[in-house]
């Protein structure tokens, strides 16, 4: 998370500035209809169950209209909140809660959305020593956003993108010849950045033993032959499993003994938590 502590402020302002010209334009007509100076009160309730998370993005987004706008929150990210529950106020300008409230609601329902189903993956699986990861595939120009979201759900992140960590995969391995090949590649090219690479096979696995990996990703292995590669690496390196996980079969994957779990549906099959501002 070190990483992205750093820039998560300045990314916060980014994702506001875009997501405010995007919905406003060149005016917010409709609220141009209510007094310049009119000031009011709303309340923001959530619908449903869920972990909270995303009060930045959604306190940063009013108060780029107006900063003098004050928003009182009764929670904090990572919360627990049930149902029919206030989560915060918001007082100030008329104009500018209403203009900013569509950009705010986005931002706070999909990052808790978010959060509150990688909770439930990590709950799942408490009591296996497998964590559960991260991938890629997030929304376009929203990635630091959602990978903030799965570690306030208790998740944790795997890389941020194609710069920061090798994973070589079926592609990278075809065009360098071979599993060996394509790690000495990577090792020679960044010497002190981690490795893992991908593999669909016991096979393969043997072959990604003989280099000096960090890390190997089991790729939609069946149950039977993680466990089989759990035993043959018997703790020589990180194992990360992958391939169609769900909150049904996540335990089973957990059962095996793999480290680390990576669970797409985290960042890209979400739901919206269902939220409420009423002035």
């Amino acid at each position: 998370m070190s990483t992205i502590d750093t820039l998560l402020q300045k990314q916060i302002q980014h994702d506001v500035v875009m997501a405010l010209e995007e919905d406003i334009g060149s005016g917010d007509i409709s609220a141009q209809i209510i007094a310049k100076e009119h000031s009011s009160t709303a309340h923001l309730i959530t619908c449903q169950d869920m972990i909270l998370c995303g009060s930045l993005w959604f306190e940063g987004a009013f108060k780029k209209l107006a900063p003098d706008i004050v928003v009182k929150w009764q929670f904090n990210d990572g919360d627990m909140v049930r149902a029919n529950t206030t989560l915060c106020s918001i007082e100030g300008n008329s104009r500018a809660i209403l203009s900013a409230e569509r950009t705010a609601l986005n931002f706070l329902q999909t990052l808790s959305a978010t959060a509150t189903i990688t909770s439930r993956y990590v709950a799942k699986i408490k009591n296996y020593k497998a964590k559960i990861l991260d991938t890629r595939k997030t929304i376009p120009g929203f990635r630091l956003a959602q990978k903030y979201a799965v570690s306030i759900g208790g998740g944790q992140n795997h890389r941020l993108g194609l710069f920061d960590a090798f994973l070589l995969k079926e592609n990278h391995i075809k065009a360098s010849g071979d599993i060996k090949s394509a790690v000495s590649a990577a090792r020679d090219l960044k010497p002190n950045s981690k490795i893992e690479i991908e593999v669909e096979n016991l096979f393969e696995l043997k072959q990604a033993l003989t280099t000096e990996v960090e890390q190997i990703l089991l790729d939609n292995f069946s149950f039977k032959d993680i466990k089989s590669a759990v035993a043959l690496v018997s703790g020589k390196t990180k194992l990360e499993a992958s391939g169609n996980v769900s909150l049904k079969n996540i335990e089973d994957y957990a059962k095996t003994g793999v480290d680390y779990i990576s669970v797409g549906a985290l960042t890209k099959n979400i739901m919206a938590v269902d939220l409420s501002l009423r002035l």
